[in-house]
């Protein structure tokens, strides 16, 4: 299956169906995501979501935790951050890093349950302790900021560092800008650099307006660095 999945799309799909329909969990779930994607079949929200849902019941943590997606975002079913945030819960607790860390995200911020940091904190490190890069990244903004842990450069760096070799951009970002702030332009330099091979054109717009703006010299010596590593056609 596994030699069947890294090959052609519609080689594959025949077999992911079949082993969907005989029950196999992991199949469903990556079912879901093919009908989510339109890879190999038509792009279909509804089907996706119930393949998640069918996963989810029987016990499977990422399908769970791509039900909430799916709530969230509306694909499939009409948008219910309630219904996201009991989903996520759901796959936090059967263990998934992703469900830990899209329930500590609304947690955060309030979207369907009440705000509740501290929560939130305790669930993003226990995706941290598993590897999740993007949480390694919000607990060093804990660490910066002073979110129910003393502030603590030291911690957030060490956060950021982490997260950044997870592969995370946003981790890349904040690495690369304290230790920019820490006279160590070089290595911040090559970090900065990597950024866009991951990062949103969101995210690289705001960064790139971000720094050159910035107050700190530093700081506005990592815009070209950022600038020149952009696609030639991303480039203002």
């Amino acid at each position: 299956m596994r030699d069947k999945l890294c090959g052609p799309a519609a080689q594959a799909l025949p077999w992911l169906g079949a082993a969907a329909l005989a029950g196999h969990l992991d199949a469903q779930a990556l079912l879901g995501q093919w009908f989510l994607a339109g890879r190999g079949l038509a792009r279909d929200e509804a089907r996706a979501f119930a393949w998640f849902k069918h996963a989810a019941h029987a016990g499977h943590a990422g399908a769970a935790n791509l039900a909430g997606r799916c709530y969230e975002n509306g694909w499939g079913t009409p948008q219910d951050a309630h219904a996201a945030a009991r989903w996520y819960q759901l796959a936090a607790e059967r263990g998934s890093d992703w469900g830990m860390y899209n329930l500590a995200t609304a947690l955060t911020l309030g979207r369907g349950v009440a705000p509740e940091r501290a929560q939130a904190l305790d669930w993003y490190r226990r995706a941290a302790a598993l590897g999740h890069a993007k949480s390694l990244n919000i607990i060093g903004g804990f660490y910066e900021d002073g979110w129910e842990v003393e502030r603590d450069l030291a911690q957030a760096a060490e956060h950021y560092r982490r997260a950044a070799e997870g592969g995370d951009f946003r981790g890349q970002f904040n690495h690369a800008r304290l230790l920019a702030l820490q006279g160590r332009e070089a290595e911040a330099g090559r970090w900065i650099r990597r950024v866009p091979d991951s990062a949103t054109p969101a995210f690289l717009e705001k960064t790139l307006a971000y720094l050159r703006e910035a107050p700190q010299p530093a700081l506005r010596r990592l815009y070209g660095p950022l600038h020149d590593a952009l696609p030639h056609a991303a480039r203002g």
